[in-house]
């Protein structure tokens, strides 16, 4: 209480009042001082407020980018000292090719040259990753990666004077084993050798075609030599823009070297993926389609078709699949036609995809076995891989001579031909030309006492059937015997032929000194030699060091040329429609006069020629003289998709050859989209000459085709040009012409590409004004020879 009447007690006495004029300024002073100290410390309470918002913010906006996208706060690494510099993560800071040639190099790799991803090549590429090959005398760069680098969007790198690239992903390489690679020649009946060397990598191209799906699809290629070809091998990689990641997507080999292609096989709009893995005449095409996984990473795969399993519940339908898978497939293709009718042309997609890998090889079978062989042997196996049963024992029944070379390729046979007729008879056993062939290959194989055996197992056999194959047996017996003599070598010649009227006796060597008789109902051909083998080489006319021993000259020809073996010789004559016509003669004697080399022969009157200068020449050669070699032709189109760059210096080479020929006229060379357009249908053929690892381009051109390129000089434009030959040209995989029938002797012409026994490089079979000449590579001259 005593507190409260202190504080009441001032109350209770009040001070005078001021003067009202002081009451005022008293008052109002202190209170203008109040409002403006207020103002001020608000305003900068609100800045202070502001500016922590908008540095709130600007780290927010930073954080961010730097949690999803470091590289866009890379800037920031300038005005930061070293000690503060932003850390980018697993993103490497981008580099110009330049620096990233430098980097490679210090890792002692080589920067290969960059392919394009898209139109605008500085955007995004590819770049080849090689690694120098230890040991190593020829394509000793072997492939060990490959990177996709994308060009960097960020101001501070775009307006720089190079172009900055960040790496965007990357993929090792290691190169097929070689047990893979070589798996084709096996063809499932060797074990594979348990190889595990993995062969490298030279060369990385785009597949052009009309490739499935945006994206860019690659081809890491390799070669290794095998006898006289070479195998190509390899991967095929994808680049999925989407992903932005390499996939590798298939392995291949290909023993005749060819490569990859994209090929409208089944007909849904989307093209397969081919690979051809044909060895000799018997065909083997892999196709593979285009399938989409559920995967994030891997939305596509490549899918072969395959015929182990039948995609349609039917017997007739397994059995056509059983006989494709034989080998048959000409047979099968038809056999599938009928099913495809009965189904008012409907079959499911599965089964419609065999059905046309079928027909893919059909048509390679069909094309051999419609060629012009010059070997009965060669003739019969196409005919037999066709399914030609009848027409290949007419090739076997027409002479004794065919049945004997026809014997030898049957008792080589490692099952192929065995399995199409076993295929065969167990689709229709009773069939009597499958019953002769297989009778046939189990008499050469086993004996002929097993073929009797199983002839006479067959219930449903008639008796005409049963002798018209025993009759076959007995032949092929017949001649077995026959063969039987011994000699050092068998004869291998090569040489032109012509009928002669008269012969003297003494003008020619024998073994025997009785006259010369000629056989009824046959006429003498004189045989000018081009070549023969000698038992250890091969010799060439003019034969200058031919020396026969004065006394025994003709024991001494019969022994060098391989008579006394083999005294038959093939007749080659082709008609007037192109087709071949084979008459066997029999040497009876031999002449030499100065350099020249002469049989004489026996046999079957051959068809004139009736000059006709379009028709070769009659061709003379021993059973044992060539094995021919056809490599399959291709398009230029299809060789400018395998090798663009080296497709257009090829071009050029050949128009300024056709200029020096006169074929067309000279002055500037056409541009290579105009000079693409006029020859891009021809066909070519791709295949080493040369022995040396990298395949020769060979251009066979008619006369006709050269017409359509331009208006000819003025000698050649009075000629009519259907009466000119094809012609020749070869080029080198350094694009230079290397053989050429375009001379001023319109009479030279390539007949042929053959290997020769004995030696490993390929020979070229030529025509001349007056004979034929074997020319084969020297690699001292660098010419044929």
């Amino acid at each position: 209480m005593a507190n409260r009447s202190r504080k009441l007690t001032p109350k209770a006495s009040k001070p005078n009042k001021p003067h009202a004029g002081v009451m005022k300024r008293v008052a109002k002073k202190p209170q203008k001082k109040l409002k403006r100290g207020s103002w001020l410390s608000s305003t900068l309470a609100i800045a202070i407020l502001l500016s922590s918002a908008s540095l709130i913010m600007a780290f927010a906006w930073i954080s961010v980018l730097f949690i999803f996208n470091p590289d866009q706060v890379s800037w920031l690494n300038k005005i930061l000292p070293a000690w503060a510099q932003i850390p980018l993560g697993n993103h490497e800071r981008p580099q110009t090719l330049k620096q990233i040639q430098l980097d490679l190099s210090k890792k002692n790799q080589i920067f290969g040259k960059t392919l394009p991803l898209h139109q605008d090549a500085e955007n995004s590429f590819l770049l080849p990753v090689f690694q120098q090959r230890a040991n190593c005398q020829s394509d000793c760069e072997k492939l060990v990666e490959l990177r996709v680098y994308e060009r960097s969007k960020e101001l501070e790198f775009k307006s720089q004077s190079e172009n900055y690239y960040y790496l965007a992903t990357q993929l090792s390489v290691t190169g097929p084993e070689e047990s893979f690679v070589t798996s084709p020649l096996l063809d499932g009946i060797s074990e594979s050798q348990d190889i595990n060397i993995p062969l490298p990598l030279t060369e990385v191209q785009r597949i052009e075609g009309g490739t499935p799906l945006p994206g860019v699809w690659f081809n890491l290629r390799g070669q290794r030599q095998q006898g006289t070809g070479a195998f190509a091998y390899g991967h095929v990689v994808y680049y999925n823009p989407e992903r932005t990641n390499l996939l590798q997507m298939l392995s291949w080999t290909s023993p005749n070297g060819q490569l990859p292609k994209w090929q409208q096989v089944t007909g849904d709009g989307t093209k397969e993926l081919v690979v051809d893995q044909t060895v000799g005449l018997e065909p083997h095409l892999q196709v593979y389609q285009v399938k989409r996984l559920k995967l994030f990473l891997k939305p596509i795969q490549l899918e072969a078709i395959t015929l182990q399993s039948a995609a349609l519940k039917d017997s007739a339908y397994q059995n056509a699949l059983s006989i494709a898978r034989s080998g048959l497939w000409t047979p099968a293709f038809e056999w599938l036609k009928f099913i495809k009718k009965q189904r008012k042309g409907v079959l499911p997609e599965a089964a419609q995809a065999q059905m046309d890998l079928i027909r893919l090889h059909s048509q390679l079978t069909k094309t051999q076995a419609q060629k012009n062989w010059a070997s009965p042997s060669q003739e019969v196996l196409a005919d037999l891989i066709d399914g030609r049963w009848e027409k290949a024992l007419q090739v076997f029944e027409a002479s004794p001579h065919n049945a004997q070379e026809i014997a030898t390729l049957l008792k080589a046979d490692e099952k192929r031909l065995w399995n199409r007729t076993v295929a065969a008879l167990r689709v229709n056993p009773n069939r009597r030309e499958v019953q002769a062939w297989f009778a046939l290959i189990l008499a050469v194989q086993r004996g002929e006492g097993h073929a009797n055996s199983w002839l006479k197992a067959q219930l449903k056999i008639t008796k005409d059937d049963l002798a018209y194959i025993q009759g076959l047996l007995a032949k092929l017996n017949g001649e077995g015997k026959k063969s039987q003599i011994s000699s050092t070598h068998p004869s291998q010649i090569v040489g032109t032929v012509q009928p002669i009227t008269q012969v003297t006796s003494t003008e020619w060597l024998q073994p025997s000194s009785a006259d010369l008789k000629l056989p009824d109902n046959q006429v003498w051909y004189q045989v000018e030699v081009s070549a023969f083998h000698d038992g250890k080489r091969w010799l060439n006319s003019p034969f200058e060091n031919l020396n026969p021993p004065k006394t025994s000259a003709a024991k001494f020809f019969w022994e060098t040329l391989g008579i006394s073996s083999d005294p038959e010789i093939q007749i080659v004559v082709w008609l007037p429609n192109g087709e071949q016509k084979i008459t066997i003669a029999a040497i009876k004697a031999v002449q030499l006069q100065g350099k020249v080399l002469r049989l004489l022969a026996a046999g079957p009157k051959i068809p004139e020629n009736q000059n006709d200068v379009l028709q070769p020449k009659p061709l003379a050669l021993t059973n044992a003289a060539l094995e021919w070699v056809q490599p399959s032709p291709i398009t230029l189109q299809e060789l400018y998709q395998q090798n663009p760059q080296g497709m257009k210096v090829m071009l050029s080479s050949l128009w300024q050859s056709l200029q020096q020929s006169g074929e067309v006229p000279s002055g500037g060379i056409p541009s290579f989209e105009q000079m693409q357009e006029k020859l891009g249908d021809w066909p070519v053929q791709v295949i080493d000459l040369t022995n040396n690892a990298q395949p020769e381009i060979i251009l066979t051109i008619s006369a006709g085709a050269i017409a359509s390129l331009s208006q000819p000089t003025p000698e050649i434009q009075g000629e009519n040009t259907e009466q000119r030959r094809d012609r020749t040209i070869i080029l080198s995989d350094k694009n230079e012409v290397i053989y050429t029938d375009f001379t001023g002797n319109y009479l030279q012409k390539l007949s042929a590409i053959a290997k020769l026994s004995g030696v490993q490089s390929l020979a070229l079979l030529v025509e001349n004004a007056h004979n034929y000449s074997l020319r084969r590579w020297s690699e001292k001259n660098q010419r044929f020879e």
